[in-house]
């Protein structure tokens, strides 16, 4: 934080930095899941590949889920600068929107048995209005940093003249949450994957008058 006053041919100013934050228990998450397969040939990777995407399908029509993207990628693999066969990988971008469901998704998509599952990122459904809420305490905070400089010099804050602010996100973790294990997935509610609480903070930078008595 840094405060300052200035003073010139016009009324003095004091400049000061504020900060607040708000708190609220994620309601969203996301994973990220690869499924990978090699072949002798490209239609050989390719078919494997949906073989072993097609095992979570399950998962991936659960109620509260959305594919947000999925990206394909097959190409040639070399052995000593020769053609030694072909990989095929497929990754999902998965939003859990139905936060009760996120231990049952996990199970289904590990027992699927996928390259690679990462997550869950934690996120608020709307961070709008927790924003608000951190963007009035910063603003409170820099105003309280004013008056307070403003009495030492003996005067009174005047108006605000300008303000500047700049979002910042974050995250600690909260509450815990437990839900049934999927049939013929692994047990994950012992992986401490329970949801986070996310802190949405605003910083702002405010001038305002000074009134000298």
């Amino acid at each position: 934080m840094s405060e300052s006053v200035a003073a010139g041919g016009s009324s003095p100013e004091i400049v000061t930095e504020g900060s607040g934050w708000v708190e609220r228990t994620a309601d969203r998450a996301e994973l990220v899941v690869v499924f990978d397969a090699r072949g002798r040939s490209r239609a050989a990777a390719v078919e494997d590949l949906g073989r072993r995407v097609a095992r979570a399908r399950e998962a991936l029509d659960l109620p509260g889920l959305t594919v947000q993207s999925r990206r394909l990628a097959v190409h040639t693999e070399y052995r000593s600068s020769k053609p030694s066969g072909c990989r095929a990988s497929e990754s999902f971008q998965i939003r859990v929107d139905d936060i009760g469901q996120l231990e049952r998704a996990l199970s289904l998509f590990l027992g699927a048995e996928p390259a690679s599952v990462s997550g869950p990122s934690w996120s608020l459904a709307e961070p709008e209005a927790v924003f608000a809420q951190a963007q009035e305490r910063a603003v409170a905070d820099a105003r309280r940093r004013a008056q307070g400089y403003a009495a030492a010099l003996g005067g009174t804050l005047g108006p605000l003249r300008r303000l500047s602010e700049a979002p910042e996100h974050g995250g600690v973790p909260m509450m815990a949450m437990r839900s049934a294990r999927a049939e013929g997935g692994p047990d994950v509610a012992e992986l401490g994957l329970e949801p986070e609480a996310v802190r949405v903070t605003a910083r702002c930078t405010t001038t305002w008058s000074l009134t000298q008595g």
